[in-house]
């Protein structure tokens, strides 16, 4: 039985829309067993609302919630709050594997941090979010929000524990490593980039093809888009907003005269699986890459389907193995001569 530990206090839609995509869990996975952190009271209002298999799930009652107003490293301290229970659970318990949050980004970090702890060898986790892309698969974005400022060495960790996020999580073979720049030439980029253009071209264990630029993400062959938390995360709430307004201008002109509300008619299977492709939702959320469990971080307007995939991407990954694949993979690697080089 994969045992996960979900916050259920966590995000906008909390407890609702988690408590619903549990239940969607637990009915789509029959050897899935849930621990649900928060309120008790408020958790088994919404639970009285479905059906589901009581003997794999239970509920641990917490008062407190941390909000997206809190200071990540005062909320841990002074709050008996859902995430940071849940993380004490998860580093305590051997066969507690994985985490699911849609709450606080800045307390999933600072929490999986100071309390779970970094795969022994990484200098910091890293938010690596599956990207959907024009060939009709993903491509994997790390970092993008858990580092605002990065070392070289840094990045070319994202690239090792993305690329085995990648073979294990989703059985890609030699992934394709491209990092995010302003140009694809060599030479461009600030002198962070351009010193780990360097360091990547020469590591092993990663097949790095080069620089891309943001619009390659979505629509190049790499499988892995490196880049420090500050780009990335510009770059992955870019492509959200672009995405919003492609459908919602879509939306918009189609319902605008009868002759397009009849074209509509003919092209809505089209739209659907158009719709399905740019649809970040269904990956779930971000994994929280380089800690010593599965921390998946879903987005703070989650919706059930969002939380049940999520919570899907935590087993698969977890029973494939990601954490000793991670720690094979920096094995690989002579970080401390990078670390050498950058001093």
């Amino acid at each position: 039985m994969t045992k996960i530990i979900v916050d259920a206090m966590g995000g906008d839609n909390a407890p609702s829309a988690t408590v619903a995509g549990c239940v969607e869990a637990l009915k789509d996975d029959k050897n899935l067993y849930l621990i649900l952190t928060g309120r008790q009271n408020e958790i088994e209002a919404e639970l009285k609302k479905y059906t589901y298999d009581k003997t794999r799930l239970e509920i641990v009652d917490c008062p407190d919630v941390i909000d997206m107003n809190d200071i990540p490293t005062e909320a841990i301290k002074r709050k008996q709050s859902s995430l940071i229970a849940a993380y004490w659970m998860l580093k305590k318990e051997d066969d507690i594997c994985a985490l699911v949050t849609a709450g606080s980004t800045g307390a999933t970090i600072v929490g999986g941090q100071l309390i779970l702890g970094r795969i022994r060898g990484v200098k910091r986790p890293a938010l690596c979010p599956a990207i959907p892309n024009s060939r009709g698969s993903f491509t994997l974005l790390c970092d993008c929000g858990a580092n605002a400022e990065c070392k070289p060495v840094m990045l070319c960790q994202f690239a090792l524990l993305a690329s085995a996020y990648a073979e294990v999580g989703f059985g890609i073979k030699n992934p394709k490593v491209g990092l995010l720049s302003n140009g694809t030439e060599e030479h461009k980029g600030d002198p962070l980039h351009q010193q780990t253009y360097k360091y990547l071209t020469e590591m092993q264990g990663i097949n790095f093809t080069g620089n891309i630029e943001g619009r390659d993400i979505m629509t190049s062959q790499c499988d892995v888009a490196v880049a420090d938390g500050f780009s990335g995360n510009v770059a992955l709430k870019s492509m959200e907003g672009c995405g919003k307004l492609v459908l919602g201008v879509m939306k918009k002109e189609f319902s605008a005269t009868l002759s397009s509300k009849i074209g509509y008619l003919f092209m809505r299977k089209a739209i659907k699986r158009m719709r399905f492709q740019l649809d970040f939702n269904r990956y779930g959320g971000a994994l929280l890459l380089g800690l010593k469990k599965v921390v998946v971080k879903s987005h703070g307007s989650s919706k059930p389907q969002t939380i049940a995939a999520s919570i899907a991407n935590a087993a698969a990954i977890h029973r494939n193995g990601l954490v000793p694949a991670v720690e094979k993979k920096l094995e690989s690697v002579d970080f401390n001569s990078l670390i050498q080089e950058e001093e």
